[in-house]
């Protein structure tokens, strides 16, 4: 799959969709890709005709995580420098002025499932499964968000333990908002185009405004908070090593 493929932009009225196409590599989030998602969600996010950002991935995952295919290629810092970059992709998700659907199916893991978080509609299309690995090699990453919506003693059990949420798990916990069966999603989706369109584009920003101090109450301080963290985290010599040395205790388990 070529970079410029990656990722499958879609326009219909007010609804943009992006589909994460890496199919092959479970829509893992690789460098390209990061940045290809970034430049989208910053151009949707200055379009004032825009009320609801799709994202989905296509072939069996919604998104695997962090793209760790070629790291033998990558240093400590070259992986700061991209861990960086997906949590500003994050940070741009979250504050979004529209509505922002992540639909996951498959494996929703990682990065994959700190990108789910980030959107403010979370729907499960038949079965997903979740999980938050990055803990494992000591990097700080979405955990805020995930705690904003799932509460901080949740959060720690899955992060602390590495453990696998199922999809009943993650709809119980406030992870994911809603279950849609793939033969009803065009339904689910026409009804949410619509509850999004019916006010004029001034009201609906200035209301998805006011709600999302409710979502997002760290603001741009906490933002700034979320990336220091991230990079005191990932800035800890050797990153690289505590990656390889994870995914091979992971191997053996």
């Amino acid at each position: 799959m070529s970079d410029a493929t990656a990722l499958i932009a879609t326009r219909s009225g007010a609804t943009l969709h992006l589909r994460l196409n890496r199919p092959d590599k479970g829509n893992a989030l690789s460098a390209e890709l990061v940045g290809a998602l970034t430049a989208a969600v910053q151009a949707a996010s200055a379009d004032d005709s825009l009320r609801l950002l799709v994202l989905s991935g296509e072939g069996r995952h919604f998104c695997t995580g962090f793209d760790l295919s070629d790291l033998g290629d990558e240093t400590d810092d070259s992986l700061l420098a991209r861990f960086t970059r997906v949590e500003l992709l994050l940070q741009a998700v979250h504050a979004a002025p529209f509505t922002t659907l992540a639909l996951a199916h498959g494996r929703t893991m990682g990065a994959g499932a700190d990108l789910f978080a980030a959107c403010s509609e979370r729907w499960v299309v038949d079965e997903a499964q979740f999980a938050f690995p990055g803990v494992g090699f000591g990097l700080v990453l979405g955990t805020s968000r995930l705690g904003d919506l799932v509460g901080a003693q949740q959060a720690a059990q899955w992060l602390q333990s590495g453990a696998t949420v199922d999809h009943p798990t993650a709809l119980q916990a406030r992870l994911a908002t809603r279950t849609v069966p793939a033969d009803a999603l065009n339904d689910a989706l026409n009804a949410l185009q619509e509850r999004v369109q019916r006010l004029d584009s001034t009201a609906y920003r200035a209301i998805h405004a006011a709600l999302g101090t409710a979502r997002r109450p760290r603001g741009d301080a906490g933002d700034a908070q979320d990336l220091a963290r991230l990079v005191q985290s990932a800035a800890r010599a050797g990153l690289r090593e505590r990656i390889v040395s994870y995914r091979a205790a992971q191997r053996k388990s």
